[in-house]
């Protein structure tokens, strides 16, 4: 049987050497200069921004908003559904799919974590790593400075507070918060905002 290359390994989930492979180093490095490329782009140049996210990345939706500065890992396994907005200091590290849904609003200075390494020191040195995947319903708002974790899965319509760890799958509708992440309540029809009279 012919042995699986570090790529297939983390598609797959399952423990891989991230140290020394060369395509994975290729890859990161394709990655980090598209990246670059659009973090360079003129504001004011939607169609190149456009052009250059949807080269790096594995898919973009209709009407995304994007702002610079982007990183990536790999930038083919983030996926982000149509009018989904995503704001300054996105970090995408995509070892697994990242896959975000539609009409999703992600503040300032988001990571999206796939990555997970050895709790033994021995084994974390030889460079084993695995990557899970994370995915963000539709029309959730993710404050700034979120941190989702390798695996979890946020529910369609959740909120989830500015300086949240996410370690934990988070149901639909409700409001989350804290480190690491909690439910706090439902989200219901008490929350909708009272427009001017």
């Amino acid at each position: 049987m012919e042995k699986k290359s570090a790529r297939e390994l983390m598609a797959e989930g399952v423990w891989y050497d991230a140290g020394g492979d060369e395509e994975l180093a290729e890859l990161r490095e394709r990655a980090q200069d598209m990246a670059y490329e659009f973090n360079q782009a003129r504001p004011s140049d939607l169609p190149r921004q456009k052009e250059l996210l949807e080269d790096l990345l594995g898919s973009v939706g209709a009407d995304v908003e994007l702002w610079a500065p982007l990183q990536v890992d790999y930038g083919y396994n983030v996926h982000i559904g149509d009018h989904t907005f995503v704001n300054h200091g996105a970090y995408f590290m995509d070892g697994a799919k990242i896959t975000i849904g539609e009409h999703c609003f992600i503040g300032p200075d988001f990571g999206a974590y796939t990555a997970q390494h050895p709790l033994v020191a021995e084994e974390r040195n030889t460079f084993a790593e695995r990557a899970l995947p994370i995915e963000v319903g539709d029309n959730v708002w993710i404050g700034a400075r979120v941190s989702l974790m390798p695996g979890v899965h946020i529910g369609e319509g959740a909120v989830i507070a500015a300086g949240a760890v996410v370690t934990k799958d988070i149901p639909p509708h409700v409001l989350a918060a804290g480190v690491p992440a909690r439910v706090v309540r439902p989200i219901t029809d008490e929350d909708r905002i009272k427009r001017g009279h």
